[in-house]
Parts: structure tokens; sequence; C-alpha cells
């Protein structure tokens, strides 16, 4: 691996068996994100730096080797980083699987990964439908994301979409145009719902979100919702 003098890397949990089905993990947070999803909770990954080197992160990584099944890459958004690709080359030549959180705006380096046969899952961020999309990330990112769907409904690499919801910004009628919107788009299996976390700091100035959504009545013979935290 070439010497590389960045420190993308916010932070590392060196040990979770939440982030992977059915895997131990470390993840690796990667600062800087390009949306600023009003919900976020992560606003010190989203606006800081990093402190790692991908150097330092391959050392961590050597003495986890045979102890752990897999890498998560989450952030911030991770594919942002312009050597990404290549410090997943040497994850995935250490053995272990490879899990990437991405709000999809990436699509070019997700097709890529694809293509390599770089990526073991992948967790979709489905922020919102495009009429309000911008509203809720600050951005206008709606179409790369779509690209990366597209994508990965195409390929053989296991993924899931998952959605944040705050009760101000979606509710139960949103909800359901979200899955029908995925339903239409030809997706199936399991939609997994994300409530905002209360009593944080995040990057908008939001109220109080009830969690009032019903997963059965959302579900459809395609799509299963589940309700995650």
């Amino acid at each position: 691996m070439k010497e590389n003098v960045s420190t993308p890397i916010y932070s590392i949990t060196p040990f979770t068996l939440l982030d992977y089905a059915h895997k131990s993990a470390c993840i690796l947070w990667f600062a800087g994100c390009n949306m600023r999803c009003l919900y976020c909770y992560n606003p010190e990954i989203v606006r800081g730096k990093g402190s790692i080197s991908f150097e330092k992160a391959i050392a961590f990584l050597q003495t986890r080797k045979n102890l752990l099944d897999a890498v998560v890459f989450s952030g911030g958004e991770c594919l942002l980083h312009k050597n990404i690709l290549e410090l997943i080359v040497e994850v995935k030549k250490m053995g272990f699987l490879v899990k990437i959180d991405t709000n999809g705006s990436k699509p070019t380096i997700l097709k890529e990964l694809i293509e390599k046969q770089l990526l073991d899952y992948v967790a979709l961020d489905f922020k919102a439908l495009p009429y309000h999309f911008e509203k809720i990330t600050q951005s206008e990112l709606f179409e790369p994301f779509e690209k990366s769907l597209h994508l990965l409904l195409k390929s053989q690499v296991k993924f899931e979409v998952r959605t944040t919801v705050h009760s101000d910004l979606i509710d139960e009628k949103v909800a359901r145009m979200m899955v029908c919107y995925l339903e239409k788009n030809n997706y199936t299996g399991n939609y997994y719902i994300q409530y905002f976390k209360n009593d944080v700091e995040t990057l908008g100035d939001l109220g109080y979100s009830s969690r009032n959504l019903n997963p059965e009545t959302l579900s459809t013979t395609t799509i299963k919702v589940h309700f995650r935290g």
C-alpha cells in the first residue's frame, strides 16, 4: 500500500455484533459527508476531520485477523475518500468481509467496487423521495442515489435499504410512498426503518419525534418493513 499522509478516519469502533448481521466486525468511521441531513446524530463526524491514517487503520486490522469476520466502512460518507478503493483492496487481502454504509451519492465508485467484487454487503440509505430530498439532506443528490440503487439491484451483492425517520419529516403517508417507490423499482426483501434519536445533538434543529409508524401496515407482499432502535 502506498504511503498516504492523509487522515480520513475519524475513529474506529474495535468490536460490534450489531452492524453486520451474524458477523463480528469493527467499524471505520470516515470523516466528512456531502449531505447535511437534519436528523444526523453524528455532527462531529460529518463536520469534523479525521485523525487516523489508512496506515494506522491497516496496522489495527492486522491485530484483528482471525478474530473478526468483517470490517464496516461507515461515516460520514466513506466513498468520498479518494483512496477508499485502495484501502478496501487491502482489507479484502487480509481475509475480512467488507460492508459499506453509504448514502448512494457516489455510484461511479460503487460500480467499480461491485465490478471488482470487493463488497460483501451494502447498507444503502434511502433518505427521502425526490420532492423533499433537498429539504432533508440539504443536497441535490437524489439522482446519484437512484443510480446506486439500480446498480445494487442489478448486482449479486447482498444489500439492504434503510431510512431514518423523524415524525415531522416522514409520516405514515410518506413512508408508504417510499415503500411504493422501492416496489416500483423492483426492490424486494427487508426495508429497515430507524427512528430518530431524541435528546441527542443533531445537525438540524428538530423537535421531539414520535414513534407512530406500524411495520405491519407498511409491509407489502414483497417488502417486509422492520424497525431498528
